[in-house]
């Protein structure tokens, strides 16, 4: 039986992924029924948006005392978003919480690559919690 078939017989939803030039995997979604480009990334703890984006996505934030670091940078100042509703096509989720944080050190990368910036990083902390199946050789992932 194919992955896909098993997997959406299962309740899984399928989600086409982009590979850029960097290696990174991009997927459009909504926040709070705002549309913004994200990156996939196993390695991130947790799931975050830029500080820039804030306003965009409608997010409300409160102080946090967690530092972030990754990509080259180390103990940057964060905030916190909780109970968003994330949306990826026809799949929704109510209440995830983001980490804002300033994503300028990943988008100067990705422009160096002739890539367009993105508004946020899906991380582990989203992947573990829906169950997701990552597909790298059909470029896609599910959640449940």
């Amino acid at each position: 039986m194919q992955l896909r078939k098993f997997l959406e017989s299962h309740g899984f939803y399928r989600i086409p992924l982009k590979r850029l030039a960097t290696g990174h995997y991009l997927f459009s979604a909504k926040i709070n029924s705002v549309s913004g480009n994200f990156i996939l990334d196993t390695g991130a703890s947790t799931s975050c948006v830029g500080f820039a984006e804030s306003s965009h996505f409608l997010l409300i934030s409160e102080e946090s005392i967690i530092k972030a670091a990754g990509a080259g940078a180390v103990n940057m100042e964060t905030m916190l978003s909780r109970k968003n509703e994330f949306n990826i096509q026809g799949w929704s989720l109510k209440n995830m919480d983001f980490v804002l944080f300033d994503l300028s050190h990943v988008n100067e990368a990705l422009l160096q690559a002739n890539e367009d910036t993105i508004h946020g990083i899906i991380g582990a902390d989203f992947l573990k919690e829906r169950r997701a199946v990552i597909d790298y050789g059909r470029n896609c992932f599910y959640v449940k």
